[in-house]
């Protein structure tokens, strides 16, 4: 048998058949290294979860991008107003009444004197307010009566969707009319507890029928015969596979909130001098269209962007959720 010699420069691997081959240092580090995977698995070759892969297409969607970007903005003038503005909203002149740009109040003034700009900026509160809370409020009571209802059924799912049938049947606008005009707080929580109150039953219904699909699943057939309990049912294997439905449906429906908010507001039901609101701007404006299409046409873009920013978000997180859309 002919001598061989150690060559570092090489390296032996199992050919997986009882033999062997050479390989050099490279090639032999590169069996050696992890692999990425092929498209849809992980750094470990494993395959991604829903979430890991809508936060994936969600990066690279441009409409995801700029809505988060605007809602972002929205939040951080809505938690600290005085950095970009240094009035006061309630702070008037009427001898400057519907006067236009000004230095330093560069949208001019509305019909009492007021500065635009800064009850611009101030009413963006009351919006992000109103329509996280309204959403935060719809979607839990919206998500527990639904989904109770869909994984239990029976008596229980009969007497809710009898419920949600006789809310879907009262008007928004209408049922805003009868009962907010009978609250005399100047808060914005009887409009938020107003649009829970009516909100609930659409969430309900997307809850029930996204459990009553997951819990027709393998998975938690097989979870149940090896005796898992209910609770460990909804909170470990269903919901968490339930969810994506309610969130896409609440994240939309939380720009028509908002603008829920600022039309109750116009109809002189929602919120109330003096509080600070884009509906009210918008009412106060309307006689002096005019004279001062300043005073309306900024409260207006402000109310219409934030809307359109809200609902394209949750466009882009519908897109990345189903996966029947890749």
């Amino acid at each position: 048998m002919p001598e061989q010699h150690f060559d570092p420069g090489r390296a032996v691997a199992g050919t997986g058949m009882g033999g062997t081959m050479d390989l050099g240092v490279d090639e032999a580090e590169t069996l050696e290294r992890v692999p990425g995977g092929p498209e849809g698995t992980g750094p470990q070759g494993k395959p991604r979860s829903l979430w890991s892969d809508a936060w994936r297409d969600l990066r690279r969607n441009p409409v995801f991008i700029v809505s988060a970007l605007v809602i972002l903005f929205l939040v951080v003038i809505s938690l600290w107003p005085s950095l970009i503005t240094s009035g006061s909203p309630l702070k008037c002149d009427l001898a400057k009444a519907q006067e236009g740009s000004q230095a330093g109040h560069p949208f001019g003034f509305n019909g009492q004197g007021c500065d635009v700009y800064t009850r611009t900026v101030y009413g963006a509160r009351t919006s992000v307010t109103v329509g996280v809370c309204a959403t935060l409020g719809v979607a839990v009571l919206g998500s527990v009566l639904g989904a109770l209802a869909g994984f239990f059924g029976g008596m229980w799912d009969s007497f809710l969707s009898r419920i949600t049938d006789v809310f879907f049947a009262i008007p928004v606008v209408l049922g805003g009319l009868v009962l907010l005009s009978v609250i005399t707080s100047n808060t914005v929580w009887p409009v938020i507890g107003f649009i829970v109150l009516l909100g609930w039953p659409q969430l309900s219904r997307i809850a029930r029928g996204s459990v009553i699909t997951a819990k027709q699943n393998d998975y938690v057939q097989a979870a149940r015969a090896l005796g898992a309990s209910n609770s460990r049912l909804m909170l470990r294997h269903i919901a968490p596979n339930a969810i994506a439905p309610v969130i896409v449906v609440a994240t939309i429906a939380l720009g028509t909130y908002i603008s829920l908010e600022a039309t109750l507001s116009y109809l002189g039901v929602g919120l109330k001098p003096p509080s600070v609101s884009w509906g009210i701007d918008i009412s106060a404006a309307s006689p002096y269209i005019r004279n001062a299409p300043h005073a309306l046409l900024w409260p207006s873009g402000a109310l219409a962007i934030t809307v359109l920013a809200f609902i394209m978000l949750g466009d882009a997180v519908r897109d990345a959720l189903d996966p029947k859309l890749r």
